[in-house]
């Protein structure tokens, strides 16, 4: 397992993934994409024990999203790898998983650090959360069924301006557009998505997961919109002029 992340199982069947990579602000690599695939993989195999999944970071940090040069290497790569990278196959589990999901979300979250909260049943914000989805102005394309779940949740006036004008918001904000459940001190949001996460833990399971499949209803049309915008940021990968744009970020000259 990855340095960059830890995975610990807590009082009340609650797994918790934390994002640890302080240096880079929980930038997501590809070896803390895997492991968090494996962890929600192995809670849904064993529900017997694990009732909720909990993300958090850092203080200050939740993610400021994916790790920019793996994304850059990969537009160089032969399409079958690119299908397989790391952080789609968690995009795709995130969508897929059976066990409720909690977030507790202080400070960035950038790209998929927005993008997977629309993922989970439950989110908590602090004040100092810093949301933001640049992709667009890097010259691909939203992830992670962004592109379909954020209008069916916010219209779609709201989300053109998140994902089109790549408009930052904050915890308050969150709160207000519906994105997310509670407004929390930085230092009170995870044990409080904690407590909330045991909370779901402990109601009967099966009654659990056949409630949130319910409430979701559209599994089919999200696994659709991840492939979709896979395909989309893809090609946006192998621009040329996404790619001069990549760098020049990288470099720090954007």
């Amino acid at each position: 397992m990855s340095e960059a992340i830890t995975i610990e199982d807590v009082a009340g069947g609650v797994r918790l993934i934390r994002w640890n990579r302080p240096a880079k602000k929980n930038a997501l690599t590809g070896a803390m994409y895997d492991a968090a695939t494996a962890a929600l993989q192995d809670a849904d195999a064993h529900s017997e024990k694990i009732g909720a999944v909990v993300f958090a970071g850092l203080p200050g940090a939740f993610t400021a999203g994916n790790d920019l040069g793996d994304f850059f290497a990969a537009g160089t790569e032969p399409r079958a790898a690119f299908s397989e990278m790391p952080a789609l196959r968690f995009i795709r589990q995130l969508a897929r998983t059976r066990t409720p999901l909690v977030a507790a979300v202080d400070g960035l979250a950038i790209g998929v650090g927005t993008t997977l909260t629309l993922h989970c049943d439950l989110v908590y914000v602090s004040p100092q959360a810093r949301f933001r989805m640049p992709f667009v102005e890097l010259g691909v394309v939203p992830e992670a069924a962004a592109s379909h779940l954020l209008p069916r949740r916010i219209g779609p006036a709201r989300a053109a301006a998140l994902l089109l004008l790549c408009e930052p918001f904050d915890g308050a904000a969150a709160v207000s557009m519906g994105l997310a459940n509670g407004l929390l001190p930085s230092e009170e949001v995870e044990a409080h998505a904690l407590a909330q996460a045991a909370r779901l833990a402990a109601l009967p399971r099966r009654a659990v997961q056949a409630t949130r499949a319910l409430m979701r209803g559209e599994q089919g049309a999200v696994e659709a919109a991840i492939e979709a915008e896979a395909q989309a940021f893809e090609a946006g990968l192998r621009d040329p002029e996404t790619q001069a744009r990549l760098a020049r970020f990288l470099s720090g000259k954007a």
